[in-house]
């Protein structure tokens, strides 16, 4: 894998949207307490970069934004999380009350 993307290349950026000393006052504590951070995805418009330069990109819907490049070609990684017990009954329980009241 390479560190250098090129113009048009698929990258994620990172940037600082507000410093922990300017959120908002009505926030909990440990929120305020850090600074608000944004990250996109979007096509390089530099000519080449490295993870860790500043850049600009343009997103799918047209926004250009600037940011230090992260990644690029970044992949998905999102998922739902563990599964948990107690939420894995609900779907059975419901079909099961929902027939009970149909009788």
């Amino acid at each position: 894998m390479t560190d250098t993307a090129t113009r048009g290349e698929w990258v994620r950026i990172h940037w600082l949207v507000l410093e922990a000393g300017h959120r908002a006052p009505n926030l909990p504590d440990d929120t305020r307490a850090v600074p608000l951070e944004a990250r996109a995805k979007g096509f390089l418009l530099d000519e080449a970069a490295r993870i860790g330069d500043r850049v600009r990109i343009r997103t799918l819907i047209g926004r250009e934004l600037e940011g230090r490049m992260e990644a690029i070609n970044p992949e998905f990684g999102h998922d739902f999380g563990r599964a948990v017990p107690e939420l894995l009954a609900v779907g059975p329980e419901l079909r099961r009350i929902l027939q009970e009241s149909t009788r």
